[in-house]
């Protein structure tokens, strides 16, 4: 398949044109930055500190749409939602691993996967989402006697909270007891908050360091705790995600897919 990689002066972007060299089933197509970056015109090999390989990083959305079969895109909500209706309407795969959408972004993705073929994730690890699936058995299982609790720690650099991976297991978690989220979610607490509502699912957020990410379900009843814990050591686990995300959707039916789909682990 053709690649392009959307944000390819984050680390995220590098990792991935590093993945797709080494890939033989994937061809680095097109490298895109937003207007005015300073790696704008010159060669991706030479501005990642290596020899010229003949890919000159662009602004210009469209043409590197048509030199793509999948376009990987981790940058900014506003940005992704802009390239899901464009890519859809390209008939190029896009794979999203953009966080902190809103409702107004995540139903405008929706309407251009009715076209295009998308997979967008929170988090693109296989644990992760292996993770996911047992938060919705485990919550499906417990009764609302049992506190719900997901504390994740990420960098200091980190602009979204809670992070995508956090809303995707207070999703699952929501889905195990037939509850919509957006009813029980308590995001932080401060001063005097009364005790804590029966049912709630509660969110807090680390941001220090160099965490990569760590993600704690916590299952809290009388007398005893569940906790679901996952570690990230390494973010090329994200990058790896994404080019298998990318990889499946060749042939694949216009949708919004997850990396459940992707993984084989979805209900639907």
């Amino acid at each position: 398949m053709r690649m392009a990689v959307m944000g390819a002066s984050g680390r995220m972007g590098q990792m991935l044109v590093r993945l797709i060299d080494e890939s033989d089933q994937a061809t680095l197509s097109a490298v895109v930055e937003r207007a005015g970056h300073d790696w704008i015109g010159r060669d991706l090999g030479q501005v990642m500190g290596g020899a010229a390989r003949g890919i000159v990083v662009t602004d210009e959305v469209a043409a590197a749409l048509a030199a793509s079969d999948a376009i990987i895109d981790f940058t900014s909500p506003a940005v992704s939602v802009a390239l899901a209706q464009a890519a859809a309407v390209a008939g190029v795969a896009h794979v999203i691993g953009t966080t902190g959408f809103s409702e107004v972004d995540l139903a405008t993705i929706a309407e251009s996967g009715e076209r295009g073929r998308i997979v967008r994730a929170g988090n693109m690890s296989l644990g992760v989402n292996l993770l996911v699936t047992l938060t919705r058995q485990v919550a499906a299982a417990l009764g609302a006697e049992y506190d719900i609790e997901i504390v994740e720690a990420h960098h200091r650099h980190k602009v979204d909270a809670p992070s995508g991976t956090a809303l995707m297991l207070g999703e699952a978690a929501a889905e195990g007891r037939g509850v919509a989220l957006g009813d029980v979610a308590d995001r932080g607490r401060d001063g005097i908050t009364g005790a804590r509502e029966t049912g709630a699912i509660g969110f807090h957020a680390i941001r220090g360091g160099d965490f990569i990410g760590e993600h704690d379900v916590i299952f809290a009843g009388e007398g005893e705790r569940i906790t679901l814990r996952h570690v990230a050591s390494d973010r090329a686990l994200f990058a790896r995600g994404a080019l298998k995300a990318a990889l499946w959707l060749d042939g694949k039916g216009p949708g919004e897919y997850s990396m459940l789909d992707v993984l084989g682990l979805s209900s639907r």
